[in-house]
């Protein structure tokens, strides 16, 4: 009897779940502590957590993680050198260190503009290379004719012995700005991706496990290990993706809205007819437009371990991630103790770093590239929380809250504090470490609301699940004004929403907020067995799916009998009939799907391979199709599970 392994490396939790292959039933879930700086440690937490009788069995492991997505939006991606090839459409700035622009490119027919300055590229490579990771290369029109880009490939590689990136390789769309974008920020995560990827098959073969080992993509379908090598960019968003994914399968919900509520967010994502919605865009990440298709999502800063504070008698909740007081507790055996002794500060002094529930330790991210104020916080913090009195004892000064700003936006520090998961521990909803110092904490901010720890504690489950209704409402309802939806969600007026496709919720705590979602939605809620690795399952149960699509074009309007031309993912072709052109690129593209599909664990027997064309021709049109899009789809599951 074998088994399938699906892991999800979140923000806060590392999920596992363990399936029999034969029935895909769940035998074993666990969930673990997230580690940083390196996810592995968390994966392997989660591992242990399984049953271990079945894990030499395991024949199958697949993995979602939202470490390409933190890397971006945190900025702390490698640096890398792009090289703009032609007439470059110069749109904005590029996620890139090094930015050159030389002569080169080819036409919207694949025809050469101008020869490739390869001694500018020579010389820009040898300057940089000591300065970069990595090198993207994107030239004009490039997925109608590759050449330049896989001549820069070579010659740059050759150079410096570093990967390079190639735009046509990450997408066939128009858009040249957004392909040096999506090629640039890939060749940002390279090193990155290839740490994380190379530490789980580590892991995966310190315990003896002799398994296909696949990466779950942004738009809910797997990858094999070798391209998820070569894009990392494709799994920005696997994490929501999997979500999708995990919660249709759990709930055998093939259409229905998803609110998955995590550590660090609360995303609101749907699935039709067992297909995730995509965006029409592509993935727009750290203010980065891409190529990447992902899934369409509503996002909030708000989940079970956002940061609950207080001012002026107003309770807010998030952006930021905290450890809660309860883990914190359960981790520092001192730290109730100065939990106890934490003072209130001065009314006007407080903000979101100025609380009496507030605490800071370090991370272990290495540091670099500090001031004199953030070098005289970071020296007197340890690793075990410390109070803000604490810190300005040993330091003999007052840290502003901007310098402890930029230390945690450096992932310098870690901040401790109150959070939704403490208040569903005061109200005994989900009492999974120290209910204790929720409890402790819930009185202290409740004392400056004029409010017992109870009601506290009610108020914020109250605010978590009237904005998981307007994430929910804001999502299914995207032309409608959000400020309009937000007051019929706080109860302005004597109505409430009715959605008409089930509502299925995932994470640990979600099942104490049904009560409270329903009372401001009318829908059919379901939480689902093991919603709380949701997404773990989501990782495993992704389709495999690859899309090639062809561009027939006739080489000569003025002479419909000189052949035609035909653009992939491979390049240009010249073929001197219609029919061989058509034929030849529904072949190669079969070829291409099945190739893709047997890296992805599909085997020929579970891929369906569909074939679609469309073709253009003016009115009156006596020739062949003057232009053919044909598109080639395999779908198919990874061999070794049997989907129910």
């Amino acid at each position: 009897m074998q088994f399938s392994l699906g892991i999800d490396a979140g923000g806060t939790y590392t999920d596992a779940i363990l399936v029999r292959n034969s029935d895909s039933s769940i035998v074993s879930s666990s969930k673990a502590l997230t580690t940083y700086p390196d996810l592995i440690n968390g994966i392997k937490n989660a591992i242990d957590g399984l049953k271990q009788e079945h894990i030499g069995k395991v024949s199958l492991v697949s993995v979602s993680t939202t470490l390409a997505t933190n890397t971006v939006l945190e900025g702390t991606g490698s640096p890398v050198a792009l090289i703009l090839v032609g007439e470059h459409p110069i749109k904005g700035e590029f996620p890139a260190k090094h930015t050159v622009l030389v002569d080169g490119g080819h036409s919207f027919n694949g025809e050469e503009v101008l020869p490739l300055d390869v001694e500018r590229i020579r010389n820009f490579a040898l300057k940089v290379k000591n300065e970069v990771a990595a090198f993207a290369v994107s030239a004009f029109f490039s997925i109608r004719n590759p050449e330049h880009e896989i001549v820069i490939r070579t010659l740059v590689h050759e150079l410096t012995g570093m990967p390079v990136v190639c735009g046509h390789e990450l997408s066939q769309e128009l858009g040249a700005y957004e392909r040096a974008v999506t090629a640039a920020l890939n060749a940002q995560l390279l090193p990155i991706s290839n740490h994380f990827i190379q530490s789980v098959m580590d892991e995966i073969k310190r315990r003896n496990i002799n398994a296909k080992l696949l990466m779950l993509k942004c738009d809910g379908t797997v990858v094999g290990l070798k391209e998820a090598l070569e894009k990392p960019v494709e799994s920005i968003f696997s994490g929501p993706a999997a979500s999708l994914v995990g919660a249709s399968y759990l709930s055998g919900c093939d259409t229905c809205a998803v609110i998955d509520v995590g550590g660090t967010s609360t995303d609101v994502s749907a699935v039709y007819d067992g297909v995730p919605e995509l965006t029409d865009a592509g993935a727009m990440v750290g203010g980065w437009r891409t190529r990447v298709r992902a899934t369409r999502m509503e996002t909030s800063a708000m989940g079970g371990d956002s940061h609950v504070w207080t001012r002026s008698k107003t309770i807010f909740i998030g952006p930021r991630r905290v450890i809660p007081l309860c883990i914190a507790a359960a981790r520092y055996p001192s730290f109730m103790e100065k939990l106890q002794k934490s003072v209130t500060p001065p009314r006007h002094m407080l903000d979101w770093n100025v609380q009496p529930t507030k605490f800071f330790m370090r991370s272990g991210f290495k540091a670099s590239d500090l001031n004199e104020s953030e070098t005289a916080v970071l020296d007197v913090l340890g690793d075990e929380p410390m109070s803000l009195d604490e810190i300005i004892s040993l330091s003999k000064k007052y840290p502003s809250s901007i310098v402890l700003d930029s230390l945690i936006q450096k992932r310098l520090i870690q901040p401790v504090g109150f959070t939704p998961t403490d208040a569903l521990h005061v109200l005994g909803d989900y009492v999974h470490w120290d209910a204790e110092a929720s409890a402790l904490g819930a009185e202290k901010l409740g004392r400056m609301n004029k409010m017992d720890k109870s009601e506290f504690s009610s108020m914020v489950k109250n605010m978590v699940a009237k904005n998981m209704a307007f994430n929910l409402m804001s999502f299914l309802l995207p032309d409608v004004e959000r400020s309009g939806i937000k007051r019929i969600v706080d109860g302005k007026f004597p109505a409430r929403f009715k959605v008409d496709v089930p509502v299925v919720l995932l994470g640990g705590p979600v099942r104490a907020l049904t009560q409270e979602l329903a009372s401001v939605i009318d829908a059919d809620i379901i939480v689902p067995d093991y919603a709380e690795v949701g997404n773990a399952a989501g990782a495993l149960f992704g389709k495999g799916i690859k899309r090639i699509e062809f561009i027939i074009r006739m080489i000569s309007v003025a002479e419909p009998d000189a052949g035609f031309y035909t653009f992939s993912p491979l390049g240009r072709g010249e073929f001197r009939t219609y029919s061989e052109a058509v034929n030849s690129s529904k072949e190669l593209g079969k070829k291409m799907v099945t190739e893709y599909m047997g890296d992805c664990g599909v085997s020929k027997e579970n891929l369906e391979v569909e074939v679609t064309h469309m073709s253009y021709s003016p009115e009156g049109w006596k020739y062949d199709p003057l232009e053919t899009k044909l598109i080639v789809v395999g779908v198919g599951y990874p061999r070794d599970l049997r989907v129910r």
